[in-house]
């Protein structure tokens, strides 16, 4: 019998609201597939991508998780430093999804306005921490079987 699938949100409280709203699609869309999951805080999306690398080395033999969701916001304010965190965020995390062969769902939002980030994480609109989950789920699903059509 197959374990029950684990999965760890890590998740940049910087824009509390927006980032809870994002936990809240993610957190239904697992539930709905009777998946495990527990939740780290890190102080900004700089950080997701170096807390995931820390808990991949900490369990070298076997992860403690089939898979990782990033969910935090960037919002674009007046100077170049929108575009270091949303380049080096995304970067981080796809490096060590290939590096690590490890399922990795992207749901740090990267916006130009407050309006955008509510849209995108309203669980009742685009919530894009839902998406981020299925994005998980689906390279889980990948890694797991052996069968192609």
């Amino acid at each position: 019998m197959k374990n029950k699938t684990n999965v760890l949100l890590v998740c940049s409280p910087y824009y509390k609201n927006i980032t809870n709203n994002l936990i809240k699609g993610a957190s239904d869309l697992l539930n709905s597939n009777a998946v495990n999951f527990k939740i780290l805080y890190v102080p900004g999306a700089l950080e997701i991508g170096p807390a995931i690398k820390l808990i991949l080395d900490k369990s070298l033999k076997k992860s403690l998780f089939d898979g990782f969701i990033a969910l935090g916001c960037v919002i674009k304010g007046e100077t170049y430093h929108f575009e270091i965190v949303s380049n080096e965020s995304s970067r981080s995390l796809t490096d060590l999804s290939l590096n690590y062969s490890i399922p990795i769902g992207n749901g740090i939002l990267t916006v130009s306005n407050k309006d955008q980030a509510i849209k995108r994480s309203d669980p009742k609109q685009l919530n894009k921490g839902a998406d981020a989950a299925l994005a998980c789920l689906s390279l889980i699903n990948i890694k797991n079987n052996t069968k192609y059509e």
